[in-house]
């Protein structure tokens, strides 16, 4: 019996194989069926509150009431259609949303969003950029920042909103903002240069292994995870650390001039609360609640770059999902 279990076990799974690899072969052969499809996304977020509030005096109201409300809001839609004809349109606010991680690799569609919203913003609109980051590499968030700075060039009122976290990085990219709001508690700082990396040159000797390293350039590497550091080679090292946070200060104080650039680059984080009697940020609220309140009078939009993954990758992932279950 144990056998048969086993056996059966055993031939399920060459089977899910098997299926997988013949699907594999055939997409490859078909690939041109499986190309990746991209595209910008864009959510009508007043229509999104009217709904949530029907939904709600839909249960509360009674059945007449409810038909009032249903026939007002479609009254109020014909005067707002009758009113873009007549160019009377109110205000727009676009949305998008970087959620950051160490490698910024956000950054891809947050290029692709900005760029999309630029074809159509003028400066009369407003651009929200809702930062969700603990920072990480200088370039990657350099890019970002840039990013939105592409929009404080062209003069078009830029906000970010943190509800969670922006440092580090995340700052960098929140600081280009002609305003910063954040929650209560959200996290903001963190201005300042970290780098660490294990060294195994004491392991290495031990094993007798030896290790090689040629270079050209007297700084072409400093610090090293194979070979003996030196006391010049962490000197050098901390030199260039030292230029990156010099840099990052000069970032922020030229887009934060009300900052007291001294007392808060020092790599500390700080609450919400606390952030703004630094003058961190401008004002205290979360995302939701500045939207919702924008939405009164202005049409908000809510921009997301979509990549389609191939028919290739979704095999790759349920069958990554299937092992997981075996």
């Amino acid at each position: 019996m144990d056998y048969g279990m086993f056996a059966a076990k055993f031939l399920t799974v060459a089977v899910v194989i098997a299926t997988i690899l013949v699907t594999l072969v055939m997409l490859i052969i078909g690939r041109s069926d499986g190309q990746t499809e991209d595209q910008i996304e864009v959510k009508n977020l007043n229509d999104k509150y009217k709904s949530m509030t029907l939904t709600l005096k839909n249960a509360m109201l009674p059945a007449k009431q409810y038909k009032q409300e249903i026939k007002r809001e479609k009254h109020n839609r014909k005067d707002r259609d009758r009113g873009k004809n007549q160019d009377t349109e109110k205000s727009r606010l676009f949305v998008c949303r970087f959620d950051g991680d160490v490698r910024a690799s956000a950054v891809s569609s947050l290029q692709e969003e900005v760029t999309a919203i630029l074809s159509v913003a003028t400066k009369s609109d407003e651009i929200v950029a809702i930062i969700t980051s603990p920072g990480g590499v200088i370039h990657g968030y350099g890019l970002a920042a840039s990013q939105l700075k592409r929009i404080r060039d062209r003069q078009i009122p830029l906000t970010a909103v943190v509800d969670k976290v922006a440092a580090s990085g995340g700052y960098m990219m929140a600081c280009v903002a002609n305003k910063i709001i954040a929650a209560p508690f959200a996290i903001v700082g963190s201005i300042g240069v970290v780098a660490q990396m294990p060294n195994f040159s004491k392991f290495l000797k031990k094993h007798d292994i030896d290790y090689e390293e040629i270079t050209a350039g007297e700084y072409k590497r400093t610090l090293t995870m194979f070979g003996e550091n030196t006391d010049a080679d962490r000197n050098k090292f901390r030199e260039e650390l030292e230029d990156a946070h010099e840099l990052f200060k000069e970032f922020v104080a030229a887009h934060r001039p009300q900052v007291d650039i001294a007392a808060i680059a020092t790599g500390e984080y700080w609450y919400g609360k606390r952030a703004l009697e630094r003058q961190l940020i401008d004002e205290l609220s979360t995302s939701d609640d500045y939207l919702f309140r924008r939405a009164q009078d202005a049409d908000v939009f809510e921009v997301t770059y979509v990549r389609k993954r191939s028919k290739l990758e979704k095999l790759i992932g349920s069958a990554t999902q299937l092992f997981r279950s075996l």
